[in-house]
């Protein structure tokens, strides 16, 4: 695989990452910004030049899919692999990458007045680059690397199969969806017209690593009512929403914050604050890896409530909680066969296998929770959703090698297979 197409990856994920395809959290279209449309039609056309069949965008859910159909005699099942077009809530207007080749270890200024510095002091990933291709901004916007690199090594793995069309595969499945940063896009995506038995999400992440976990979300809101009374006269009358709120703040766990956690730790993190005496509201979300423990801190969010409602009076506090994502981890488990295929691709590779918590949410945890097993891999950038966004040509190609490696690997598979699909450890 020493003929990966470098350079269609690179022109590629440089074409995307010019395309602003910010999403907004602020708008109910689906997906929420033109631009995003704009990408998935450029990248159906790209699905087209490489011979993929049964491409189809559907405007409900704004997934764009297309089926790589298999070359080979030998019953298998299909594999999927996703990718998200939008980027975070960060400028992304006019990106303009910058390449820099054979990058020599040195700092990086992204920009002519010199205010950004890409140091290898400061962000020491970069070391592990030295020799190779590297891609950032101009110090002004993100880069899109975050996904837009999964998207690269994606379609330069379809691009190998097109080159090579002797190198045997069964049925391989692509899909790409909007909205990803905002954690609504995932929600939509209607999954019978991605027919796999297992799939992967391309996000984050460096060469070798592997999450099946993240967290479990959710969101609450809580309102609190005062007394409005002169303050001259308030003994024993006033009730101070503002002091009521900073009160229940201060009876939340003062170490299952973000800055105190880490790995697989859950946390509760407060967003907002504000009011006056007469109401006051409070803004706050929960994390954590561990089912029960994420029920946990809901129930006792929900205690401290009725705690305060019988301390200030009935109704004083009114809470209102929100799933926001659940962690495939608890579906994952059942089906070993999903991860330990990645593990003995990367070792297969020379990659070292890292099992990582991911500290956030990825579009796996919704096609996970409805029927898909979906673990992430990598896409191998760094420094998301800012202007210090960056990532190596070399990165996206060994990402490309890494699917390839997993869709062979998947098809050797086929004739030790028990019937009970994926109940099998590999």
């Amino acid at each position: 695989m020493n003929d990966i197409d470098t350079a269609y990856i690179e022109q590629k994920f440089v074409e995307y990452c010019k395309v602003n395809t910010r999403s907004d959290p602020n708008n109910h279209c689906v997906p929420t910004t033109k631009g995003q449309v704009e990408l998935l039609m450029i990248i159906k056309n790209e699905l087209q030049e490489l011979g993929l069949k049964n491409i189809s965008y559907s405007a409900k859910d704004s997934y764009l899919v297309g089926l790589l159909p298999s070359n080979t005699a030998t019953l298998t099942t299909a594999v999927g692999f996703v990718a998200h077009v939008d980027t975070a809530d960060y400028n992304a207007e006019n990106v303009k990458p910058q390449i820099y080749r054979n990058y020599d270890g040195k700092k990086i200024y992204l920009d002519p007045q010199k205010d950004r510095v890409l140091d290898p002091a400061e962000f020491p990933s970069l070391k592990k680059h030295i020799g190779e291709t590297l891609i950032t901004a101009s110090g002004s916007t993100l880069l899109g690397a975050d996904d837009k690199a999964g998207i690269a090594g994606l379609l330069g793995m379809l691009k190998y199969f097109k080159n090579h069309p002797n190198a045997e595969h069964g049925d391989i499945w692509v899909a790409f969806g909007p909205d990803e940063e905002i954690g609504q896009g995932a929600k939509r995506f209607d999954i019978s017209r991605f027919p796999v038995e297992f799939a992967y999400t391309l996000d984050n992440g460096d060469p070798g690593d592997i999450a099946y976990e993240t967290f479990n979300a959710a969101s609450a809101t809580l309102q609190f009512k005062g007394t409005i009374v002169h303050p001259g006269e308030a003994y024993g009358l006033m009730v101070n929403a503002t002091t009521m709120a900073s009160e229940f703040i201060e009876s939340l766990p003062k170490d299952q914050v973000p800055e105190k956690s880490k790995d697989f730790e859950g946390f509760m993190m407060v967003l907002s604050n504000s009011g006056d005496v007469g109401y006051a509201k409070v803004e706050l979300i929960i994390r954590d890896f561990d089912t029960a423990s994420f029920l946990a801190k809901k129930k006792m969010l929900i205690d401290l409530v009725d705690a305060f409602n019988k301390k200030y009076g009935e109704n004083r506090v009114e809470i209102s909680m929100h799933d926001q994502y659940k962690s495939p981890g608890d579906l994952i488990k059942q089906y070993p066969y999903v991860v330990n295929l990645v593990l003995h691709a990367y070792e297969k590779m020379g990659l070292v296998p890292k099992i990582i918590p991911f500290r956030g949410g990825t579009d796996g945890d919704f096609i996970s929770e409805k029927g898909i097993p979906t673990p992430n891999l990598f896409n191998g950038g760094a420094n998301f959703h800012g202007p210090y966004e960056y990532v190596s040509v070399e990165s996206m190609s060994l990402l490309s090698k890494t699917l390839i490696t997993i869709v062979q690997l998947h098809l050797k598979m086929c004739d030790h297979r028990d019937n009970t699909p994926l109940k099998r450890k590999y």
